[in-house]
C-alpha cells in the first residue's frame, strides 16, 4: 500500500512539474510520519525516501532512535518549537521549518553545535490560528538574524487554509515565492533563501506549480484503500 501511494505521489510530482516546465529533481519529497509508527516510516526509507518529518519533538527523537541504522535520513522538524525544548532537539535535526521569532532564533544559536538549516514560517493567509511572521515584517526579521552564525535561512515556509479554493491556494503560494525572491535578492550570506517549503497532501501539486522545492506529505503516503 505504501509503495503504491508513493508511486502515485511521485507521478503527481512529475505531472505538476511538467505543467510548468520544471525538473522533478527540483522538488524534495518530505514524508510526514507523525500519524504512523516507525515500521511504516522504515518502509518508506527502504523505498528510497530519505527525508522524514515530525511536528513534535518527542516523536522525532523516538523515530530517529528506532531508525538510527539509516544514516542517510535527513530529519525535518515541521511543527512549532517552544524555546524550552530547543536544547533537546536542535542537534538532532537537519532542517527546522517553523522559525517565527528572534527569541527562538537566539535560543537555537545558543544551543546548536552546528549550523541549522531554517525556514522562516510566514503567515501569508493572515489566519489567527496560524503561527508565522507577517509578510510586511519579513525583511526586518531577516536582518535581525544577521549575527546568528548557527542559523542559516535556507528558505520560507507557509501553509494554505485547508478548505480554500485552488485560486486562493495558488495566490498564497505565489505570494510566498515573491517573498522568497525578495529575500534571496538581498544576497545575505546567512540567508541564501533559495528554497520554498509549501504544499501538503491536499495541495502539493498547486505548490509545485508555484515554485515549491520542499513538499510535506503525510496522508497521501499512508492512506489505506
Amino acid at each position: 500500500m505504501i509503495a503504491d501511494n508513493l508511486h502515485t505521489v511521485k507521478q503527481e510530482i512529475q505531472e505538476s512539474c511538467a505543467l510548468v516546465s520544471r525538473n522533478s529533481g527540483e522538488v524534495t519529497l518530505i514524508a510526514v510520519t507523525k500519524s504512523v509508527d516507525s515500521s511504516a516510516a522504515e518502509e518508506l526509507v527502504k523505498l528510497g525516501v530519505n527525508n522524514l518529518a515530525e511536528n513534535r519533538v518527542d516523536k522525532l527523537l523516538e523515530k530517529k532512535e528506532s531508525l538510527s541504522q539509516y544514516t542517510q535520513i535527513s530529519w525535518h522538524l515541521i511543527g512549532n518549537l517552544q524555546r524550552r525544548k530547543v536544547k533537546s532537539i536542535i542537534n538532532h535535526i537537519d532542517y527546522f521549518h517553523a522559525l517565527d521569532s528572534v527569541r527562538l532564533a537566539q535560543e537555537i544559536q545558543k544551543r546548536a553545535t552546528h549550523k541549522i538549516n531554517c525556514f522562516i514560517e510566514v503567515n501569508i493567509s493572515g489566519e489567527e490560528s496560524k503561527h508565522g511572521i507577517r509578510p510586511e515584517e519579513l525583511t526586518a526579521f531577516v536582518h535581525e538574524l544577521a549575527d546568528l552564525s548557527n542559523v542559516s535561512i535556507v528558505g520560507l515556509m507557509t501553509m494554505a487554509p485547508f478548505d480554500a479554493d485552488d485560486e486562493t491556494i495558488r495566490s498564497i503560494f505565489a505570494s510566498l515565492k515573491n517573498l522568497q525572491e525578495e529575500i534571496c535578492s538581498l544576497k545575505l550570506k546567512y540567508a541564501p533563501c533559495t528554497e520554498l517549503s509549501m504544499g501538503m497532501s491536499q495541495d502539493f501539486p498547486l505548490a509545485i506549480i508555484e515554485g515549491a522545492t520542499y513538499i510535506r506529505v503525510g496522508t497521501a503516503l499512508f492512506k489505506k484503500g
